[in-house]
């Protein structure tokens, strides 16, 4: 692949009907408890954290729940903002959910530790954008971690990883469906992650891989 900066959008609009759907039905609990415990061994406490795309909120809400951080949300869905607003209200905890685009960010420069993006990463429009604006919002010294799929990723793991989700049937078959026709397309590889990385102020990375993801570790 050429060196790719911007592509549009292939992914379901993630609004009305299809958040709610998706807010309601697609739970990673196993998933957030691993992504917690990252969290927890690479940001002190007191740290404001940035979750990129959060969704439904369910991650930051729980990162807010342990009273360790100070934590934002960016999201492109106005669905999922208001969803993850009401979702922390309900909680009873604080997290600035905010609608915005990841590549042009709402936020003052230096204003996060930690940073993290679960799941989002291959359906940016701008990813060289979006991660040279995590560089630009880090504190020096800060971390951004980005976990996604591996675009090489099996149709057994895959089978696999739907199979841990404990979903029903229809909403598994629904999910494989996704993953093999639509995520798979426009997940990357390991290669072209490194390749949007050095174009940015970040230079480099650390990528730690399972059969279906990559966990893609970056610091100012």
């Amino acid at each position: 692949m050429t060196t790719q900066t911007a592509k549009a959008y292939k992914g379901l609009a993630m609004e009305g009907v299809i958040a709610t759907w998706y807010a309601k039905n697609v739970r990673r609990d196993d998933e957030f408890k691993q992504w917690v415990r990252l969290i927890n061994g690479a940001a002190a406490p007191g740290s404001r954290v940035l979750e990129v795309a959060p969704g439904p909120g369910y991650l930051s809400i729980e990162l807010a729940k342990s009273g360790k951080y100070h934590v934002a949300g960016l999201d492109i869905s106005r669905t999922f903002v208001e969803i993850a607003q009401t979702k922390a209200r309900e909680a009873g905890v604080q997290v600035d959910f905010r609608h915005g685009n990841a590549s042009d960010m709402p936020f003052a420069n230096e204003g996060f530790e930690f940073i993290i993006c679960t799941a989002a990463f291959k359906n940016f429009a701008q990813p060289v954008r979006a991660i040279a604006e995590m560089h630009r919002v880090l504190t020096p010294g800060g971390q951004a971690l980005i976990v996604d799929l591996r675009r090489d990723a099996s149709s057994a793991a895959i089978d696999e990883e739907v199979k841990s989700m404990h979903l029903s049937r229809l909403n598994a078959l629904f999910t494989r469906l996704t993953f093999k026709t639509m995520l798979l397309k426009n997940a990357y590889t390991q290669a072209e992650i490194r390749q949007f990385v050095s174009q940015t102020n970040f230079g480099a990375c650390n990528i730690r891989t399972d059969a279906v993801s990559m966990e893609i570790w970056l610091k100012k």
